[in-house]
């Protein structure tokens, strides 16, 4: 906008009005007919040990400078804590199938020193264990999810780590527990049996896979009173033959599914692009916005693909679908560790993150876990950290809108109107989810992708009764807006007045690339 000069709140305000283009959207909400209660779960997060996102981005030692709880980050404790990170899965990824947990136990100084084969080569300390892992869960207030490793591991080994976790008797393993400084167990939500096993967990195939899996199911025993579920690992993105054997073979041994599915602005482009060539996370036109816009949305239809395939083994929906790893992968930021994966994030990572959060809320009653790729410093971080600085990114700040949907019971939406098209190529223009909170407000999340056109939008509240509304609006006037060191608030969300309730019906406008969170009370 050159020769615009204003605030960020007053910017949003002159955005808002700006006059919309094109035909109007319709989104009914069917609060008559309420759906499943969406597991808090979908907001979870992903710590791999990768890069700078375990140590610095959480774990900087009790001698460290940068303000630390025993420890771990302050400044990122207090920030995960307010958006209620309800669940953070760990340590991998292609990671945990290389780690054995026995070397992050016992005193640090005196833990074995390996290498990070899959990212960057690196130094592996195991200073951060099992001890480390589960107190800053505790700490942060959010469930655990630890992912087993089965490609140079054994059944054994996650029996024993099982054993370590969760049991209150005095069995060795217990003792040592003790003996390392925790006397109670702690508790050991979710357990999966490797990871990407058709990749990087050991190169599988599914028959294989499923066999293996079958056999270690038969030892895992986590104590009585645990609450812990089994995860099997599910293939990769469009694999629904990998879905279907592991189901057919296990459905009755399991309690959820894994699927991972990263959007790539090279696979959006009419060309299917490649890994190689993902593309910037700052330097983009249109038609990277409109392409990561394309693989972004492709969830939706991922999920109800391996949906179908999951309700012919398990009609009733017992087993869970966990997309346990998801999110926007770009080129790494130029002059950083390749194999570390940092990357910048942008309002184009925020408006892909409200897409997804849309999409699970809509699958909620399949869907009752989700894992943002990654926490800290990694791929589409939530926080970003430079030594003692520390920055919330746009994904954050959506994640931050979006917490009331925790625990929310979801309500049916539909949308119906314009497309936003580019290149002879169109998407619907408007995202939507609906729920009502557990204080008894109805949540409205929309989300324009268009990033030229701003959309009228009217909202019927079908079965709801509506007395007021307000929100926040996070936008800003260019798609690549990000925020950095030097100016931490470039994008953040600020007070939405564009919308007007006229009884059981919404008036809004939604400027052109924004985020909006209405609660209607």
């Amino acid at each position: 906008m050159k020769g615009l000069h204003c605030s960020l709140a007053l910017c949003l305000g002159l955005l808002t009005a700006v006059p919309a283009f094109g035909q109007d959207a319709k989104v009914t909400v069917n609060g008559a007919q309420p759906g499943p209660v969406l597991a808090p779960e979908i907001q979870g997060q992903f710590a791999e040990h990768l890069g700078r996102l375990i140590y610095e981005g959480i774990w900087v030692g009790e001698k460290s400078s940068i303000p630390n709880i025993r420890g771990y980050r302050k400044d990122v404790v207090e920030a995960l804590k307010a958006i209620r990170v309800p669940l953070i899965r760990w340590p991998g990824g292609c990671f945990a199938d290389e780690y054995h947990w026995r070397d992050g136990i016992g005193p640090r100084a005196k833990r074995p020193v390996g290498v990070n084969t899959n990212w960057g080569g690196v130094a592996e300390t195991n200073e951060f264990g099992t001890h480390e892992f589960m107190d800053f869960s505790e700490l942060v207030g959010a469930k655990t999810y630890v992912n087993g490793n089965i490609g140079t591991g054994s059944a054994r080994e996650m029996a024993d780590w099982v054993e370590y976790m969760t049991n209150p008797s005095k069995s060795t393993l217990a003792q040592t527990r003790r003996a390392n400084g925790r006397d109670k167990p702690w508790t050991l939500d979710w357990f999966a049996i490797g990871n990407e096993t058709w990749g990087c967990g050991g190169n599988m195939r599914p028959e294989f896979y499923t066999d293996q899996l079958r056999q270690i199911r038969t030892f895992i025993k986590p104590a009585a009173g645990q609450p812990t579920k089994i995860i099997a690992s599910g293939g990769n993105s469009d694999d629904l033959k990998w879905t279907d054997v592991v189901m057919a073979g296990s459905a009755n041994m399991i309690d959820a599914i894994s699927l991972h599915h990263y959007a790539l602005p090279s696979f959006g482009r009419p060309t299917r692009g490649t890994w190689k060539d993902k593309g910037s996370a700052t330097e983009f036109g249109e038609s990277d916005w409109f392409a990561l816009m394309v693989t972004a949305t492709q969830m939706d239809d991922l999920l109800t693909k391996h949906s179908a395939v999951m309700d012919k083994y398990d009609p009733k929906k017992k087993v869970a679908l966990v997309v346990d790893e998801w999110g926007n992968w770009f080129d790494p930021t130029p002059g950083t560790n390749p194999g570390f994966l940092e990357q910048q994030n942008t309002l184009r990572d925020a408006v892909t993150a409200a897409i997804n959060l849309n999409i699970f809320h809509k699958h909620g009653e399949r869907v009752r876990m989700a894992n943002i790729a990654q926490m800290v410093n990694v791929l589409q971080a939530l926080i970003l950290t430079d030594g003692p600085k520390m920055l919330l990114t746009p994904t954050y700040h959506v994640f931050d809108m979006y917490k009331d949907f925790q625990g929310a019971t979801q309500f049916p939406v539909t949308v119906a109107g314009p497309k936003y098209s580019y290149a002879e190529r169109s998407l619907p223009a408007i995202s939507a989810s609906a729920a009502r909170a557990k204080d008894g407000s109805v949540l409205v999340a929309l989300t324009n992708i268009n990033p030229n056109e701003a959309v009228p939008v009217t909202v019927s509240l079908d079965g709801v009764t509506a007395a007021g509304v307000s929100g926040r609006i996070l936008t800003a006037p260019a798609m690549n807006a990000h925020n950095s060191f030097a100016q931490p608030d470039a994008v953040k969300p600020v007070a939405f007045t564009g919308a007007a309730l006229n009884g059981t019906t919404l008036s809004v406008t939604l400027p052109a690339k924004s985020v909006v969170v209405l609660v209607v009370k």
